[in-house]
């Protein structure tokens, strides 16, 4: 088993989610505060490649990777509806977070765990092929989305 040494964000979505079939990009930043550089933006990928090239460079460098769905607005109004949706989403976690904060206060264990989380083995990366099909098979699906 290996021990991821960076860290890995992305969404937890059901099977039958539409988003899964978007194309997703991969942001890697500084995992510490101790190293400040602008984040590399790759993609657009599958979400299959996205996860599995994130593990892969995460997995022996500290550096944070976020894996999310590029999503292909195609009006101001549609990124402003995107937009007004994350504001009220944030709010209500903000708002769930504040009560879950103050229950943690009631139950804080004596020890807490901050340390390496094992994590099993990341999958293999794919081949430049595979990314290659993965880019035609997206850009096709844009092209059918945009019709």
């Amino acid at each position: 088993m290996m021990v991821l040494v960076g860290a890995l964000v992305t969404l937890d979505l059901p099977e039958d989610s539409p988003v899964l079939d978007m194309p997703w990009i991969i942001t890697f930043g500084p995992l510490s505060d101790d190293e400040e550089w602008e984040p590399v933006v790759c993609g657009p990928y599958e979400r299959p490649h996205a996860l599995a090239l994130a593990e892969s460079v995460v997995g022996d460098e500290d550096l944070m990777a976020v894996v999310e769905p590029l999503l292909p607005h195609v009006s101001a109004d549609q990124i402003r509806g995107e937009i007004a949706a994350a504001r009220l989403a944030a709010a209500a976690e903000q708002r769930e977070d504040s009560l879950d904060a103050d229950e943690d206060l009631l139950e804080q264990d004596e020890e807490d765990d901050y340390g390496e989380h094992e994590h099993g083995e990341p999958a293999e990366p794919p081949s430049v092929a595979e990314v290659r099909a993965g880019f035609a098979r997206i850009a096709a699906r844009l092209n059918a989305a945009g019709s």
